[in-house]
């Protein structure tokens, strides 16, 4: 066996090993006994480090040095590039702070969850201190004298740093900020949807819209969570939702946008299967993913008027009457307080605040003592409206709870991103919206299929959105397409 033949039969093991971690983690926030929160935490941190020794097994950096001259394709060099670009990484973090973030982040999701439902930050601050150190320790390490937060940063965008999302915010905020005070003050704001929707149909209606996205129903599920997510890949890639029974918008686009996710890590070729390449290319990508389905393509006109007539039919009829206020309804601009419910043109703004909170946190600048303060005072200032409780504050991400500090901006990342991209779809795909209105999105998930997912991690996030759409990317597209769609739903 050749050294390039050991080190992939190796990292084969190492990333089967890694699903299954993951599977212990979807476990956890959907199906786990709640009095299962100790023993899972003892069972993450022994499988972090079984997989913190193999990531770190010095013949890796053996076989990368006999293994340069073997490889055959840009395959086989990608592969060869993303393994030491890991261990490189893995070998800054000792395995002492490794198991110990991997048992802390897994107790503090049951602490996060049940301090947000009793609204109780006081319950929680203690160990989001706990896990601030921890991480602050890691970015330490990896940073070596650099950046602490950009060395973060990488593990979810490779190549970004702060100073370039911060150029992106700069671009984005003036006009994103002018398009929301236009629409706030617009004389003809669209209806709200009223009502009660049972969670039972709501969740008949979810699967129907995850079908209409192409999920392969035959390699996934739906269940429920109390923040949706989308776990596993290759032949298992699951998502969730969750249910709001006076907001069906909540369940049904959570679904759609988990579903984004899903398609990508399931359209990956299969030969890259338990390789490095067998995976998105980073977080900005698949965000892309699933911001492109759940807005572009989910809340467009075409597809809410098929939705409208779903949901007319599964409740029994609607406070909104026709496929044009039903439309609006669904793109109604309204400053609530919540990220992953906020419309297209607030939800950027909602990132942004996040970015600069939890750089001051890894910077130090800021302490978690002090953290309610400044995001109440900074929400305020942003929004224009007063945070009530800590459930529609701090509290309401998963984020921190289980150490995601860098996470956050690649969600911005992934709407210029997907701007990028459907300028081009829509421009390939000229018959695109026929097919939306008839409940049908699986031509653009081709699209995305053979343009994005394919490729897994082969080509770097930048470079594979450019080949994509054709051109650099730009928060331009974006802001192109918000300010053409609401003015026109709201007649500006």
């Amino acid at each position: 066996m050749s050294d390039f033949d050991a080190l992939m039969e190796f990292q084969r093991s190492t990333e089967a090993l890694s699903s299954v971690a993951e599977r212990l983690g979807w476990d956890q926030e959907t199906v786990m006994p709640r009095g299962a929160v100790e023993q899972r935490a003892e069972e993450m941190a022994a499988m972090e480090s079984v997989l913190h020794e193999r990531r770190t097994d010095p013949r890796i950096g053996e076989w990368l040095d006999n293994a340069a001259g073997e490889a055959e394709d840009a395959e086989d060099a990608r592969m060869l590039e993303l393994i030491a670009r890991d261990y490189d990484r893995q070998t800054r973090i000792p395995a002492r702070l490794a198991t110990e973030l991997a048992r802390t982040t897994s107790l503090a999701q049951g602490i996060w969850a049940e301090a947000r439902a009793a609204d109780d930050l006081a319950a929680f601050l203690p160990t989001l201190s706990e896990i601030l150190m921890l991480k602050r320790e890691e970015a330490a390490a990896l940073a070596d004298g650099g950046d602490a937060y950009d060395a973060l940063l990488d593990d979810y965008e490779p190549g970004a740093t702060a100073a370039g999302i911060s150029r992106i915010f700069a671009e984005l905020r003036p006009r994103l900020v002018q398009l929301r005070d236009d629409l706030l003050g617009a004389d003809h704001p669209p209806p709200k949807l009223d009502g009660q929707f049972p969670a039972e149909t709501q969740l008949r209606l979810a699967r129907q819209c995850a079908t209409a996205f192409g999920y392969d129903w035959t390699r996934g599920r739906l269940d429920l969570a109390v923040h949706p997510f989308s776990s596993g890949r290759w032949q298992d890639s699951r998502i969730t939702t969750r249910v709001v029974t006076d907001d069906p918008f909540n369940c049904l686009y959570s679904t759609i946008h988990e579903v984004g996710h899903s398609n990508y890590e399931l359209g990956i070729d299969s030969d890259y299967a338990f390789t490095p390449l067998g995976r998105g290319v980073s977080l900005g990508v698949h965000e892309s993913q699933s911001r492109i389905a759940e807005n572009q393509l989910g809340r467009s006109r075409a597809f809410t008027g098929w939705l409208f007539g779903r949901m007319s039919e599964a409740f029994d009829g609607l406070s909104i009457t026709d496929t044009e206020a039903f439309y609006a309804s669904v793109n109604r601009v309204t400053p609530g307080h919540i990220r992953t419910e906020s419309d297209e043109v607030q939800y950027n703004l909602h990132i942004m605040l996040r970015f600069d909170l939890e750089r001051d946190l890894i910077a130090g600048r800021l302490d978690v003592a002090d953290l309610e303060e400044a995001w109440n005072a900074r929400f305020l200032k942003d929004f224009g409206v007063a945070v009530d409780r800590p459930s529609n504050g701090v509290l309401q991400d998963v984020h921190w709870a289980v150490g995601l500090f860098g996470y956050f901006p690649t969600y911005a990342l992934g709407n210029v991103y997907a701007g990028c991209l459907n300028r081009a779809m829509t421009e390939a795909l000229p018959d695109l919206d026929a097919s939306l209105a008839e409940g049908d999105a699986t031509p653009a998930v081709e699209w995305l299929r053979e343009n994005v997912h394919r490729h897994g991690s082969l080509i770097p996030p930048v470079e594979l959105i450019e080949r994509a759409s054709g051109d650099a990317v730009t928060a331009a597209p974006l802001l192109d397409y918000l300010e053409t769609k609401f003015s026109a739903i709201y007649g500006l």
